[in-house]
């Protein structure tokens, strides 16, 4: 651990604890070295009764594996309010005691440095850390910042800030790309959370990951670093897809793409990107490292203007769910892969219970049906131009009548005020769609129509995959229809996607095993 040449090639995995007692702290050490992280942080400022020297004893004493020591006093944004003077005692006695990191602010490293030679040869290693509140905000420039903690001498520097835009992380890519000695830097909340994510390929030495049960508001989790997104399989050369949406934490996509690129050994990783502009999104993330894109809720159509060629079913649809960055040109190449998948998931739900209308010859046994959908943005166009290709007579149901009405033309069907669907009677035996976020996490226990008409549908689909069955399902099925759920439609567009990120062949029995048990 001691070695920076072996530091600055391999990113650690470390697990910020702020435990409130020692006994606490030593618990939470075991357990994180049990669910895989490679050190601690330990918080002192956020234990209630501290004695220096005996507790750190205790603490150093008893570590099953290496610990950075921070003690953040509140002019810093830490809990610690005491004497200075005290507080820098116990980081040195830390450092005495063989705490493998010890942890400075940059406002007081230099002189700290100095007086305790701790610049010069010593088992332990000092990070010299800063927080920065807004990264477009900074007066100073940030490459001037890290020369400015380079200076003090710092075995390690560690820049942490806020981000208003996903886009702001660009600049701490860069840095990472770019620094001269080792260097921790991420952004926190939610838009952040791709600097976590990334922060190996980009030559980050340190990422930061919470405890099972003691989420911590802003990191992933170390299981999710570990199984899902493999961090310790990322390198320069690792291409980044992504999940574009607005939200974005209900994405399953990543328990689903990494395992199955390290399944068949493509050297990729699937991230979530809060995006709120893409138009700046699109003109900052250029790079050939961002090679594609999954598009969710609400971009599936605004995206298209971003893109440079359009397949021609995606086009037809006038929505896009898939992005490929083209190697040869760099063109963003949009497509569709979510109107095959949702009704072809239909489609063999009713083959499955041999409702095909009794007639083995029809092309589909959506044919001739009526089919109730509601919701007519991205997800909605799909279901909709899928039914159309299979025959059924759409009705389309939408808050904002003029897209239903534009897209129940494009489809030659009907359309109606959202409103009405509260009293709406479909004909018996008829498919009913929810393209709506209506029933996604958190609201789960909303439905899109009333209750009692559920018995009416042969089938109801439900596009939401987040809870798998969702109370619409859940009624329907009460009701004795035969339901569909959106993980079936997420599954196979998800394989879909694959093929066109790949270039490959998706191996779709590994994906769907994975969906059954994880989702």
């Amino acid at each position: 651990m001691g070695s920076l040449g072996v530091l600055r090639k391999t990113t650690m995995v470390c697990v910020p604890l702020m435990s409130h007692s020692v006994e606490q702290l030593v618990g939470d050490m075991f357990q994180a070295k049990n669910e895989g992280a490679d050190l601690v942080e330990i918080r002192l400022d956020f234990l209630k009764e501290f004695d220096p020297v005996k507790d750190l004893r205790t603490i150093v004493g008893c570590r099953p594996l290496p610990v950075v020591v921070v003690y953040r006093p509140k002019w810093d944004g830490g809990l610690y309010d005491g004497d200075e003077k005290s507080r820098l005692e116990a980081l040195m006695l830390a450092k005495e005691l063989g705490a493998e990191y010890i942890d400075l602010e940059l406002q007081v490293a230099s002189d700290i440095m100095e007086e305790h030679k701790l610049g010069q040869q010593s088992s332990s290693k000092i990070i010299v850390s800063c927080f920065v509140d807004r990264i477009t905000s900074l007066k100073e420039d940030l490459s001037h910042l890290v020369t400015r903690m380079q200076s003090t001498g710092a075995h390690i520097i560690k820049l942490v800030a806020t981000a208003a835009d996903i886009t702001e992380l660009s600049k701490i890519f860069h840095l990472l790309s770019h620094c001269q000695i080792p260097l921790i830097a991420y952004s926190t909340g939610e838009r952040g959370l791709i600097s976590h994510l990334l922060g190996p390929k980009f030559g980050g030495v340190i990422v930061y990951g919470s405890l099972e049960g003691k989420q911590v508001a802003g990191l992933p989790t170390l299981a999710s670093l570990r199984e899902a997104y493999g961090v310790e399989n990322i390198d320069a050369d690792t291409k980044v897809f992504g999940l574009i949406s607005k939200p974005v934490s209900h994405s399953k996509g990543p328990i689903l793409h990494n395992p199955t690129f390290r399944h068949v050994g493509f050297n990729g990783v699937y991230v979530p990107m809060f995006v709120d502009d893409l138009k700046q999104f699109f003109n900052v993330y250029q790079s050939p490292d961002f090679a594609g894109y999954s598009v969710g809720i609400p971009y599936k159509e605004a995206v298209m203007e971003f893109c440079d060629e359009v397949h021609p079913l995606a086009q037809s649809i006038g929505a896009v769910n898939t992005i490929v960055k083209r190697h040869s040109d760099g063109k963003l190449i949009g497509y569709n892969t979510d109107c095959e998948a949702s009704i072809t998931a239909i489609e063999d739900a009713l083959k499955a219970r041999g409702l095909v209308n009794g007639e083995a010859s029809l092309p589909s046994p959506l044919t001739g049906k009526q089919f109730v959908l509601a919701g007519a943005g991205g997800a909605g166009r799909a279901l909709s131009f899928g039914a159309k290709s299979r025959g059924a007579r759409v009705i389309v149901f939408d808050i904002d009548y003029d897209r239903a009405k534009s897209l129940a033309q494009a489809v030659s069907g009907e359309a109606r005020p959202f409103e009405e669907l509260a009293n709406f009677k479909p004909e018996k035996g008829a498919v009913l769609a929810n393209a709506t976020p209506i029933g996604m996490h958190p609201n789960k226990n909303r439905i899109p129509v009333p209750e009692e008409t559920l018995r009416d549908y042969s089938v109801v689909f439900d596009a939401v995959y987040t809870p798998r069955k969702t109370t619409l399902l859940t009624d329907a099925e009460a009701a004795g229809a035969i339901i569909v759920s959106g993980v079936e439609m997420f599954l196979r567009q998800a394989v879909g996607q694959f093929n066109l990120f790949t270039g490959g062949k998706a191996p779709e029995e590994f994906m769907r095993e994975i969906v059954l048990s994880k989702f």
